[in-house]
This record gives C-alpha cells, sequence and structure tokens, in this order.
C-alpha cells in the first residue's frame, strides 16, 4: 500500500481515506469482540492498543523524509536532483 507513496500528493481526503481503509483492515485481522455473550467491533482505540504501531499516514510521511534527505544528498547531475 506504501509502494511508491513518496513521491505522491497526500491531501487531507487522502489521509482520511487512508485511515479508514487502515482501520477496515485491522477490524478483519483482529475480528469482533465477545463481552457478555455478544458480538461488537473493536473501537478505534481498542485498535490502536492491540496495533501498537504508527497509522499508515505517519509511516508515509516518514518515507517521504527519508525521500528527502536521499534525494539531497544525490550528485546534482541525478535527473532526480535536478527536477527537485
Amino acid at each position: 500500500m506504501t509502494y511508491g507513496a513518496e513521491t505522491g500528493m497526500l491531501t487531507s481526503k487522502t489521509e482520511k481515506m487512508l485511515l479508514t481503509w487502515e482501520r477496515k483492515i485491522l477490524r478483519k485481522v483482529y475480528g469482533p469482540t465477545n463481552e457478555n455473550g455478544q458480538w461488537r467491533i473493536k473501537t478505534n482505540e481498542e485498535l490502536r492498543t492491540k496495533y501498537k504501531s504508527q497509522d499508515i499516514v505517519t509511516i508515509i510521511k516518514i518515507r517521504r523524509l527519508e525521500w528527502l534527505g536521499l534525494v539531497s544528498r544525490m550528485n546534482e547531475t541525478r535527473s532526480v536532483k535536478k527536477i527537485f
């Protein structure tokens, strides 16, 4: 999901869509919770405590910063550096 995300535009609408998609997948992975014989889906807070990792938007932002550092260290003759 994050392949090539370093170079794309990340708008607030896209961020919301990614976070929604991530929670949907995590709910499928962790499954429902059985409380007193009643099944319910996990809340967002329960998903955050179980997953214990950064959300997808934070990961993309970190990778963009890493990519920026890579481009800044490139030789001036590289086409990526020229475009930057």
